[in-house]
């Protein structure tokens, strides 16, 4: 039996320049912005509509943005932690509910609201 049940929340990437990447999001998929940390001409990161969060990496020389974590909503995050920890995930300096995956992935596990993990998870796009 699973130890929660949980959706992914936003993803993470790390990226050479934010405001060039929030203006195409905002004019091709009307994702705006709905946070954003650092001044406005020049964001450490900012998190958009639709789960998508920008962190600024101006030394990154790869050719595509970099994945940063996966940030999921969990029903019960202590359980999710417990659960995750027993198959071999430990928590990293940034807290308990952040976990590195022995092959490197990182998760950020984040209390749900409202409801919001069986809301999510009643919808389906594909339908």
């Amino acid at each position: 039996m699973p130890a929660t049940t949980a959706y992914v929340e936003h993803t993470a990437f790390r990226v050479r320049e934010i405001l060039p990447l929030v203006a195409f999001f905002a004019e091709v998929l009307d994702m705006g912005v709905t946070q954003m940390d650092g001044d406005a001409q020049s964001p450490r990161q900012v998190w958009l509509q639709g789960g998508v969060q920008l962190i600024a990496d101006p030394d990154f020389g790869g050719p595509d943005g970099r994945f940063g974590h996966l940030g999921i909503v969990c029903k019960n995050v202590s359980a999710a932690i417990d659960a995750a920890r027993a198959r071999g995930a430990v928590s990293t300096t940034r807290g308990d509910h952040w976990l590195l995956l022995e092959d490197g992935l990182l998760l950020e596990f984040l209390p749900e609201k409202n409801d919001a993990v069986d809301i999510i998870r009643g919808l389906d796009p594909r339908l």
